[in-house]
């Protein structure tokens, strides 16, 4: 097959993903934003929001990936045109979303003495707490935000949670000004002034999405007089049955990451420091890949409602070429410039601190040469994953994530991330092991399915 058959879907993917990139970036700056005013502070005040976040991410990826469970259904009675199944499904995964929203901020609430099990530097955990109790909190707004969110994804509507997440973004941005350095006669409450931030801007992220959905033609009637408490055992159990696997597959991958921010806390509040400024400025990248991934569920949901499984196996070979040009670009980036950006998230002027962050940017800087490399197995893995979703097929792809992930990529970080072994060097090069493995076996499932579908239905 010519090229020309994958690069034409090229404008239509990108006119679907982008908006949804946007929006994940959103998510990601919200971190971005935090780090680098926290970072004002001290190296001690971003290692423990490194800290605190690091039990938001665990949290975020059981939500988050639980909710993608309803973009494919949605994307497939968008197809089919049935307009009782779709509001069915979306009803029953607000539900299942809300319930989980507080589920998770109970679990994280109710965590935090682990804090004092894991041997982080304990000024970083005396900071982490209070800063954790109420990010926490945001973890409901968050995950109701998700299930309209990936409800919307699911009828094409990328943007729209894309204008609710940019509003959220220049909230956080100012309230984290505000209140984390006391301006304008606000109290100055440091990292806490961050947590609200975060929590504010998320309250109003959910109400915005609404309302937008509301408004519109096409989403009103699924939005509007929903009744909320009438449910349906069998569609609660097809999306708990979609979701949980969905939810663990995202999981077995922040936990690794997370996993990294603990095996770095174990060598100083410096290492811990540059490990968060190489995760964050990595997880942006992979927003990207995340936009393609969630393009890539709806239009293969789209072909399984149409049964037409040849075109389906095109559009996502295209998605996926089209996620390789963009990682190479991004690796092309992190290569070029990764001794300067390391040096956005300290302050070089902080004479009293000047040794430690100098040894934060240097150890930052390596590690964004592991994350360069990197960038086309983790595009790769979670574009073939979301594939995987739009064809509902979640129960082996689990398994796969959790043997690459934690039975080859941990152990390698674990090994290699001692202090007297490579440091953390070391932790990265787990992850780059991790993500490869994911990869290959992620691509090898998605070819053998849709071979077998086109045979079947010859």
């Amino acid at each position: 097959m010519q090229l020309t058959h994958y690069t034409k879907e090229f404008k239509y993917n990108w006119k679907l993903a982008a908006p949804v990139m946007l929006g994940m970036l959103g998510h990601t700056f919200v971190s971005f934003v935090d780090n680098i005013m926290v970072g004002q502070l001290g190296t001690a005040e971003l290692a423990a929001v490194s800290l605190g976040n690091s039990f938001m991410f665990i949290a975020m990826s059981l939500g988050i990936g639980f909710s993608t469970a309803i973009t494919p259904l949605i994307a497939e009675t968008d197809s089919e045109g049935d307009f009782i199944k779709g509001k069915s499904s979306f009803k029953h995964g607000l539900f299942l979303c809300t319930v989980l929203g507080v589920l998770l901020f109970l679990m994280v609430f109710f965590a935090k003495p682990l804090m004092y099990l894991m041997k982080q530097p304990e000024e970083v955990v005396t900071l982490a707490i209070p800063y954790l109790d109420l990010v926490a909190i945001s973890l409901i707004p968050l995950i109701i935000f998700q299930g309209f969110k990936q409800f919307s994804d699911g009828l094409s509507m990328t943007r729209y949670p894309m204008y609710a997440t940019v509003l959220a973004n220049i909230l956080n941005v100012i309230f984290n000004y505000l209140l984390i350095f006391g301006k304008f006669g606000f109290p100055e409450l440091g990292i806490v002034g961050a947590a609200y931030g975060t929590l504010i801007s998320r309250i109003i992220m959910v109400w915005c999405l609404w309302w937008i959905l509301k408004n519109k033609e096409k989403s009103k009637p699924f939005v509007t007089q929903i009744k909320f408490f009438v449910l349906e055992r069998s569609m609660l159990k097809k999306i708990i049955n979609l979701g949980a696997p969905s939810a663990m597959q995202m999981f077995f991958e922040v936990a690794i990451f997370t996993a990294a921010i603990w095996l770095s806390g174990l060598l100083g509040k410096n290492p811990q420091a540059a490990n968060q400024i190489a995760l964050n400025l990595s997880s942006m990248t992979f927003m990207v890949a995340i936009g393609l991934s969630v393009a890539s569920m709806i239009r293969i949901g789209n072909q399984k409602g149409l049964q037409n499984y040849v075109e389906l196996r095109r559009i996502a070979f295209s998605i996926f070429l089209l996620g390789i040009i963009l990682a190479i670009g991004f690796a092309i980036l992190f290569f070029s410039l990764n001794n300067f950006l390391p040096k956005l998230y300290v302050d070089y002027n902080d004479a009293e601190n000047l040794i430690d962050n100098m040894e934060v940017v240097n150890i930052a800087s390596k590690l964004l040469i592991v994350a360069a490399i990197f960038q086309i197995s983790d595009s790769v893995q979670v574009i073939f994953l979301g594939a995987l979703r739009g064809l509902q097929d979640v129960k082996v792809p689990t398994i796969i994530t959790f043997i690459s992930y934690w039975l080859i990529g941990f152990p390698v970080s674990w090994f290699l991330g001692k202090e007297d072994a490579y440091g953390s060097i070391g932790i990265w090069l787990g992850l780059l092991a991790g993500l490869s493995t994911a990869a290959i076996l992620l691509y090898i499932r998605f070819n053998y399915l849709t071979k077998k579908l086109i045979l079947s239905n010859n």
